[in-house]
């Protein structure tokens, strides 16, 4: 069996693409779209992060607000820049990059942002309308993945769909997302047992842990659809996801590979939040 390798750049840059038309659009009735990243301390991964994030929103026409802060800064101090954003209305979606300084709730910040302007869609409102069928803004990475499944023309109505991973940020909502469209749908934790026997009876198989290699060949059913979610630095500095790419192909009918998979849709559906958003104070109704 050949392995079709799913390209997330490419998709990314039509997504992109997309997203300068309507950008244009909304330039010619007078808005432009703001997203404002907010980055607390010096961590180095979420710096890079925050760099891509910016470098996509030049790409696509969405205007960057980039708000730097100590790692110092107070969480009163941190919900006051929020509560400014959140009354400018220029800035039409706000994303604060994870993870914070450990002085700084993550829920207390998380329910700060104004739902509209909540770029990530972590806020319990949104968790809420997302959970129960009606999604307001979806997290980024899970739409990313659906956005993937769709491009490939994987429809996961009747199909068996496994998560690998349970958190709030990947595999809850994405696990979501597949019942809604049909999927009868496993989510698989630290304590699940014999995860294998599990993996190997997915349709779809959806890796989010964090762990290298752990989706193995034999995990894995011929045939299956294999999304890596996962990204891992190997002692020698590569990156590799949370499955085993080489012992896949030949295996898996389609699969992403890390990098230049999930990653890229990441970032350009935290853009098409900005966007939507941006669309729903000038036509609430008709934004897509």
């Amino acid at each position: 069996m050949d392995t079709h390798l799913i390209d997330g750049v490419a998709l990314a840059r039509r997504i992109r693409d997309e997203l300068r038309d309507r950008v244009a659009r909304l330039a010619a009735r007078g808005a432009q779209p703001g997203l404002a990243v907010i980055i607390v301390g010096d961590n180095p991964a979420s710096k890079a992060y925050v760099r891509n994030k910016v470098k996509a929103c030049g790409e696509a026409g969405v205007r960057s607000i980039h708000v730097e802060l100590p790692e110092s800064t107070s969480q009163e101090d941190l919900l006051g820049r929020i509560a400014a954003l959140n009354a400018d209305p220029a800035v039409h979606a706000i994303l604060v990059q994870l993870p914070l300084p450990a002085h700084i709730a993550n829920e207390a910040v998380i329910a700060a942002i104004a739902p509209a302007k909540d770029a990530d869609g972590f806020h319990p409102l949104n968790v809420g309308r997302l959970v129960v069928g009606h999604p307001h803004v979806v997290p980024c990475t899970p739409a990313g993945v659906m956005a993937m499944l769709e491009a490939e023309d994987v429809n996961p109505w009747g199909r068996h769909a496994v998560v690998v991973g349970q958190s709030n940020i990947v595999g809850k909502p994405l696990a979501h997302l597949l019942l809604q469209r049909g999927a009868t749908v496993t989510i698989c934790n630290s304590k699940t047992r014999e995860l294998g026997r599990h993996t190997a009876r997915a349709d779809i198989l959806v890796a989010a842990v964090g762990r290298p290699n752990l989706i193995t060949r034999e995990m894995v059913k011929p045939g299956a659809v294999v999304i890596d979610v996962g990204i891992n630095r190997l002692p020698d500095g590569k990156l590799c996801g949370d499955c085993d790419f080489a012992a896949l192909q030949g295996v898996a009918s389609r699969l992403t590979p890390v990098p230049g998979g999930v990653g890229p849709m990441t970032i350009a559906m935290l853009l098409v939040n900005a966007v939507r958003a941006a669309e729903r104070t000038l036509d609430p109704e008709d934004a897509p």
